[in-house]
């Protein structure tokens, strides 16, 4: 008796999938090729006529005399001493903005993670000064607030003096005695919400199980922040540091709304001196070269922060 064999079964070769053709990779990049060009149009364009036109020495009161200096206008961007000036004057901004305005986000994503009656109003106020327009919010810093006849912080402080039985109190000038710190205060009220918005999403991002073997484990609140919440929260620091900079860096609507740069060039910060170089003194090529140099630095933070931004996606990919 003969038995009969099944024959083996044979796995067919799996079927890759064909390779696009250049032609159907375009086709599939048509859709997307109106945003590029308007993208190309809007930014690259006007970034390439500012390189080209700072590499002129070109002043609009005297248009015959245009001629073509290489980077001698760069050298005088280094060399200036009111782009100095303006330089240590951004830097002592934007580091105050940032570092004050990331401290009270901290302080107060600390305080609305945890829950209590009014929570969802309280983070509605909260955000609200970060989406008032800049220069509205820097007008209503110096006319509600800073001013020395009506302003809110005289007539609190003159209140405080009568209180304590003097007839009346100091009129203080704030914009013209306290430049900077005037420019920061207005500007750390408007980015404080951003800071708490970033650092609020990385403590709801926070481990539950971690927290509460934490707990078990009887640590404090304090030790529980410091070495556990904190690490946690050091690329959303990182993050809106970056984010902060890079914004903050380009701040020209408080400054010319509150102080002009004044007095005695106290709060020139690089933005508002490209606007009088261009607009004052009309010259086009130095102006460019200031612009250049912005443009520069505000590329290699923003480098920066895309690698932070980057990180974060691969550590919530990989839980």
């Amino acid at each position: 008796m003969t038995t009969l064999t099944a024959a083996p079964k044979t796995t067919p070769p799996p079927v890759r999938p064909r390779k696009a053709t250049g032609v159907s990779k375009w086709r599939r990049r048509i859709p997307l090729l109106p945003a590029l060009v308007f993208t190309i149009v809007v930014t690259q364009l006007p970034f390439v006529a500012t390189l080209v036109i700072s590499t002129f020495q070109w002043n609009i009161l005297r248009p015959g005399e245009r001629r073509f200096v290489g980077l001698s206008n760069f050298t005088f961007v280094f060399s200036d001493e009111r782009l100095r000036t303006a330089v240590l004057n951004t830097v002592v901004l934007t580091a105050s903005v940032v570092l004050i305005s990331v401290l009270l986000g901290l302080g107060l994503a600390l305080l609305l993670d945890r829950r209590f009656v009014g929570r969802g109003l309280a983070r509605t106020l909260l955000i609200a000064p970060f989406l008032v327009m800049p220069v509205a919010a820097s007008l209503l810093w110096k006319h509600a607030l800073y001013n020395p006849d009506y302003g809110l912080l005289n007539g609190t402080l003159n209140a405080l003096y009568r209180l304590f039985g003097a007839d009346n109190g100091p009129t203080v000038d704030w914009i013209s005695s306290y430049p900077m710190p005037a420019v920061v205060i207005s500007l750390v009220w408007q980015w404080t919400p951003f800071m708490m918005l970033i650092l609020l999403a990385g403590l709801q991002a926070q481990p539950g199980d971690v927290l509460e073997a934490a707990r078990m484990d009887g640590a404090s609140a304090l030790q529980t922040f410091r070495h556990i919440t904190l690490p946690h929260l050091r690329q959303y620091l990182e993050l809106g540091i970056l984010l902060g900079t890079i914004y903050v860096v380009q701040t020209f609507d408080a400054v010319y709304s509150i102080t002009q740069g004044g007095p005695g060039k106290q709060t020139t910060n690089l933005p508002y001196e490209i606007y009088l170089t261009m607009f004052r003194k009309y010259e086009y090529g130095e102006a460019a070269a200031a612009g250049v140099v912005v443009v520069l630095g505000s590329i290699v933070i923003a480098t920066f922060a895309l690698r932070t931004i980057a990180s974060l996606f691969r550590e919530e990919t990989s839980r």
